[in-house]
This record gives structure tokens, sequence and C-alpha cells, in this order.
């Protein structure tokens, strides 16, 4: 007996990838699903140069230089080869985590987050890394379960993470990002050059026959208008061409995205620098455009896992019809050799050894068969074993940022604690200062009444002066008295009683005046 079996084709890993895009030829030619954008660009490029190949070529090529359709030819074929290299290569596609690994990165995030009550928001899934002396913040990317490396993006039109984004470019059916955005950037740039080329022939064959037809010779005819028609879609598609590609051309310089541009990244407005730039044009243009191209991270054309069971079970097969098939042609070999008895005997050993050979090979497929499981079942021991380690680990982290939180919180107490005592100090401080304004009060008040004291005596000296002034009048009356009674009666050995008053008036006016110059000195 023979027991053949049918093994399945395999599979490769681009029938299985996530995300809308398409794949053609075996996995070769990788594009997105929205391609209508992509099939009119093919359109204009190529019904633009041909028309121009067919009506405008021949004429200046007879009367100006044959060299003008070879040049414009061989635009046209870079043109289209930088259009094909963008729109069927892998920009750079990033593979989405498997369900083990994106298990212990979430198990990973919550160990370093904490547990976040009910309610609250979560923090943002952010990792800080350092590229040129710079904090660069890595974004966690939920569709993919991986942490976008640096200057990656989703493409949410692709729906895959791609490693340094620039956009997502309908007109080539694709995205830009690290692996196609040189022939991205050599495609708008030979685009605009076979424009202007196109552009400018078209109208010198337009000039050339208005001359031609001044001067007698035959019209423009139905050629100028295709003349006209060609040079008005130059018209339009020069400019967006010339301008993107400028725009581009000054990406380049910088070291810096589209994407990056749009949103600010490293704009003055946030104070960051860029630190992809070298600060040297020349060396960001080289790096760009000069760069290594990096392989496919994919692996499209890759066998599937799954695909590789079917091949075992079909090698294991082979050998057993193999040797029953021997063993036939052996036994049909010596049949003429020996009698019916002998033959009918060989046949019967044949047909036990075939028996034992296929139960032998049986045996040794279930003995491979169970040591690739027992190797499968070493290895889910080891990603087990792996995955304890690594949740072991986990738990340690959060034992040591439980304790951080802890000794954070005892800072936070004692800086509490601190702030008290300050603010008791300030109290005692505006105590003191309270204190001290009272006293300033009282010293004020002790010298308005010191002012006032000082004032009372000028009001006695004056009124003393007053005093004065009215014993001097009485004195001048009682003299003008006496004056009358000499004059009446002569008494000269009486003494005139005013004597002593005027030597008393001296001496007190004399004390009134020392006095007075005491207090104008003071």
């Amino acid at each position: 007996m023979s027991a053949v079996m049918v093994s399945k084709k395999a599979g490769r890993r681009w029938e299985k990838l996530p995300g809308r895009n398409t794949f053609c030829c075996d996995g070769r030619v990788m594009m997105a699903r929205q391609k209508g954008v992509f099939y009119l660009t093919v359109v204009l490029i190529v019904g633009t140069c041909g028309l121009f190949f067919a009506f405008e070529c021949p004429y200046l090529a007879l009367h100006l230089s044959p060299a003008i359709p070879v040049f414009a030819a061989l635009l046209f074929l870079f043109v289209l080869a930088m259009l094909l290299r963008t729109s069927f290569s892998d920009p750079g596609v990033l593979p989405r985590a498997l369900p083990d690994e994106a298990a212990f990165i979430e198990m990973e995030i919550e160990a370093a987050n904490g547990s976040v009550p009910a309610g609250q928001r979560p923090p943002p899934r952010i990792r800080n890394v350092q590229i040129n002396n710079q904090i660069v913040k890595l974004k966690y990317c939920y569709t993919c379960k991986i942490f976008r490396p640096p200057r990656a993006s989703h493409c949410s039109i692709c729906d895959n993470c791609v490693e340094r984004f620039d956009h997502h470019c309908p007109w080539v059916g694709n995205c830009v990002g690290k692996r196609n955005y040189r022939y991205f950037y050599l495609f708008t740039l030979s685009l605009s050059l076979l424009t202007i080329y196109i552009f400018a022939f078209n109208i010198v064959h337009i000039v050339m026959r208005e001359c031609l037809s001044q001067s007698g010779g035959s019209g423009r005819g139905w050629q100028g208008g295709v003349s006209d028609a060609t040079v008005v879609v130059c018209f339009f598609t020069l400019w967006s061409v010339v301008g993107l590609t400028g725009f581009h051309t000054y990406l380049i310089s910088l070291n810096q995205t589209t994407n990056e541009d749009i949103k600010g990244s490293w704009s003055g407005k946030n104070r960051v620098q860029n630190p992809y730039s070298h600060k040297n044009v020349l060396k960001n243009c080289c790096e760009v455009l000069c760069g290594p191209v990096y392989p496919s991270v994919l692996n499209r054309r890759g066998l599937l896992e799954s695909s590789a069971t079917p091949g075992i079970q079909s090698a294991a097969a082979a050998p057993v019809s193999k040797s029953a098939d021997a063993a036939q042609q052996t036994s049909k070999n010596k049949a003429p050799l020996v009698s019916k008895k002998s033959n009918s005997d060989a046949y019967k050993s044949s047909l036990a050894a075939c028996k034992d050979s296929t139960s032998t090979l049986e045996k040794g497929g279930t003995s491979k068969e169970k040591s690739s499981t027992s190797k499968k079942g070493a290895t889910s021991k080891e990603k087990r074993s792996a995955s304890k380690e690594k949740g072991s680990t986990s738990k340690e982290k959060g034992a040591v940022s439980k304790e951080k939180s802890s000794t954070s919180k005892e800072k936070c107490a004692a800086s509490k604690e601190k702030c008290a005592a300050s603010k008791e100090k300030c109290a005692a401080s505006e105590e003191k200062c309270a204190a001290s304004k009272e006293k300033c009060a009282a010293s004020k008040e002790e010298i308005s009444i010191s002012k006032e004291k000082s004032s009372n005596p000028k009001k006695d000296l004056i009124q003393k002066e007053e005093k004065i002034s009215s014993s001097r009048k009485n004195d001048s009356s009682s003299r003008a008295k006496s004056s009358s009674s000499k004059n009446k009666s002569y008494a000269p050995k009486e003494k005139s009683p005013s004597l002593k008053d005027k030597s008393s008036f001296s001496r007190n006016l004399a004390t009134v005046d020392t006095v007075l110059e005491k207090k104008r000195g003071q």
C-alpha cells in the first residue's frame, strides 16, 4: 500500500498582512487601495508626451535638431521609472506587534503608570529618547500596538505605521516614506523639467508654424489645435509641479519632512531645534538623496508558519511510497527466476517487508512530529519563562516606582511642614512690625507734646514783653507827673522813687533779652 499526501501550496506573508494595501506579482508590488488618481497621472504624462512625440518632434527634428526628441524620450523614460519605483515599492511600513508582544507592552505600561482610578483619564503613553543631546518623544500607536520610532507616523489611508513618514500622495498611489522619498523627489524634479521642456518647444513649434504661414507656406492646420491643447495642459501642470519640487527642495535642505513642517515640530514657536539636521545644506541633501537604501522590514514574500506542516507530512510520506514501489519492482524482476510457490512466498515476504518499512517510516515520522512538538513545547515553555521573568521585572519596576512615590510623598510632607514653619515666622514678624508701628505712633505723640510745650514759653515771653511795655508806659506817665510836681513844689532832699523802679526795669529787660536769645538759639 502506498499513502500519497497532497501538500497545499505554501502561503505568503503578504496575503495575511493587515492594513489597506494591495499587492500584485506575488507580493513584489505594493500600493494603496485608492489607485484612481495614480491612473490619471499616468494618462496625463503618457498622453502629453505622446502628442508631443507625434506632432511636434518630427517638425522640430527636421528644422532644428534631431537631439530634441532624443532628450525628450530620455526624460520621459526617467519620469516613468521614478513614478513606478515610488508607487510600487514599500515606503517603510512597520510590522504590527504580535499578540504576545502587545500583551507584554500593555503590562509594562500598566506597571509604569500604576492603577488608574475609575473615571480618570489615563496618562499619555509616551517614551523619551535622546537624539543628538535632545529629548524626542516616542508615541504609542493603539492600532499597531507599538511605540513608533522617531519621525514615524500612522497613515490613516493605508492604516499602517510608516517610518520617516512624509505624506500620503494620491498622485503616485502610495505613501511617501523612508524607502521611497528620494524616488518621489526625483520624480517631481524630472517631471518639472519634462513639463518645461515640452512647454518651451511647443511654443517654438507654434511660432515657427506662424512664421511659415506668413511667408506663404502651408498653415498650421489641425496640428495647431493639438499644439495649443498641449501648451494649455503643460501651462496648468507647470506651476503645481514646479512649486511642489521647490517645496521639497526646501525640506531636503533642512532635513525635514512634510508631516513635521505641517505640525511645526521644529519651528521657533516651540523653541526646539531639529535634531536630525546637520546645519549644512550639502550634508542634509547627501543624507536624504545619497544615503543607503534600507531593506523592507515586512518580508512580504516570506512563507507563513502554518504552511510548514503539510510540507513535513508530504516529505514523510514520499519515502514510504518510494520504498513500496521499489519493493514491487524487485518482486516483479525476480518472478521469472523462481517457481510459483517461491514466487508467492517472495511476494508475501516483500509485502511484509513493505509493511515493516512503512511502519518504521511512520514511526520515524511520528517521532519527528513528536520531537517537533516537544521542541515547540520547549519553546513555548521558554516563552512562558521569559514572560514570567518579564512579569517579575515589571513587578520589581512597579515596586521601585511605589518606593519612589512614597519618598516623593515624604518629601512633600516635609516641604509642607517647612511651609507651615515659614508661615509662623511670617506671623511673628508681622506682630513685631505692628508693635514697632505702635511705638512709632507713641514717639510721634511725645514729639507733638514737646513741640506744644516749646511753643508755650514763647507765649509767656510775649506776655512778659507786653507787661514790660505797659510798665514803661506807666513809668513815662509817672515821670510826667513828677516833672509837674517839681514845677509846683521843689523838694531836693527827697529821692524820687522812680530810680529803684528804673533799675529793676532795666534788669528785667536784660533778663528777658537773654532768655529770648537762648530760645532763638535753641
